[in-house]
């Protein structure tokens, strides 16, 4: 073979050009496409049942820490009253000052849990005598909402309200919503605050810190923040134990109806598709993450609330992360 053919052939265009590698489309990868992650992680760990071993595992275990820790400061506190027996004393009046605070925490924790299940009454009520239709038993329902938040004076003005307008009615639906509309339609703004600020704060971490399962912890702990404050704001008052017992109540019931995937209705809550696929994966986590976190916060709403919605609509997805959202995003990128 001759050396010439081996030559790269030229093919000369007379002077036109064809399309250049850098005006090609880019290519969109539909599987990197936000799913938001963390929420779901957060949602899955914290609503997983545990099994009745690991259970006796753990209580077990703190019997015996337990245990083991009053056995040492018994040997310590004797060992000061043998030493001195001003000592002594004064070890045994800071002890008995820490057990007072410890019982006094932990009768907190019980009138927190039974206010949080007065609340579940008063839902379940609710939703018996609107299904009946049952006039004088939605009056007396009313009562005892009033009661219920006597001593608030964010409800007084409902309050009063009340005690009138509900003699003048002659149907279950518009008691209820006459109740709704006095008291829990203020009570619902301020929850509503609560939600967007979650949402802003899981969002914003999610899009800004890469750090590895920062974004979970941070989830978790603003939607456990959140649900804590929303039965704060309908008087619930959960506590520490009764706010994880309402957070896993909560996200069990999303996991289980599939709430907490990401479906077409939840990206086009934030903006649609088109709006995404121009975002950055870790911005279209930051809102999707934030989008879920405002599913959450509005079942935590409907668990809280004394009261079904009735005449209030409920709020949606879009407006609460719509509010949340603004001004943290780019508009220019849509």
């Amino acid at each position: 073979m001759n050396v010439d053919d081996q030559k790269p052939v030229l093919i000369d265009l007379d002077g036109e050009t064809g399309p250049s590698p850098a005006d090609a489309p880019v290519v969109t990868d539909l599987s990197a496409a936000p799913t938001g992650q963390a929420m779901q992680t957060m949602a899955t760990l914290a609503a997983r049942p545990g099994s009745a071993l690991a259970r006796w595992f753990w209580r077990l275990l703190g019997a015996v820490v337990v245990f083991i820790i009053s056995v040492s400061v018994w040997d310590f506190v004797t060992g000061l009253v043998a030493r001195s027996q001003m000592l002594g004393w004064v070890a045994m009046a800071l002890l008995g000052l820490f057990a007072v605070v410890c019982l006094a925490i932990f009768t907190r924790e019980l009138a927190a849990l039974a206010r949080l299940s007065r609340v579940e009454r008063l839902h379940d009520e609710a939703a018996r005598v609107a299904g009946e239709n049952d006039l004088a038993g939605a009056r007396k329902l009313v009562d005892r909402l009033v009661d219920f938040y006597r001593g608030r004076d964010d409800t007084r003005w409902g309050r009063e309200r009340l005690s009138d307008a509900t003699q003048d009615t002659f149907d279950a639906d518009t008691t209820l919503a006459l109740a709704e509309d006095a008291l829990l339609v203020p009570l619902d703004q301020m929850a509503l605050r609560e939600v967007e600020a979650a949402a802003r704060q899981v969002a914003t971490v999610t899009a800004l810190v890469p750090l590895a399962f920062a974004d979970i912890l941070v989830a978790l702990g603003a939607n456990l923040r959140m649900i804590r404050r929303i039965a704060e704001v309908y008087g619930g008052r959960s506590g520490t134990l009764g706010a994880w017992r309402l957070t896993r109540a909560v996200l069990t019931h999303l996991v289980a109806t599939g709430a907490v995937a990401v479906g077409d209705d939840l990206i086009g809550s934030v903006g649609g598709g088109h709006l995404i696929s121009k975002l950055s994966r870790r911005f279209g986590e930051g809102l999707v993450n934030g989008a879920l976190t405002a599913r959450v916060g509005i079942a935590a709403m409907e668990v809280c609330r004394p009261l079904p919605f009735v005449a209030a609509s409920k709020p949606s997805v879009t407006s609460v992360i719509r509010r949340a959202l603004t001004g943290l995003f780019d508009r220019d990128a849509s």
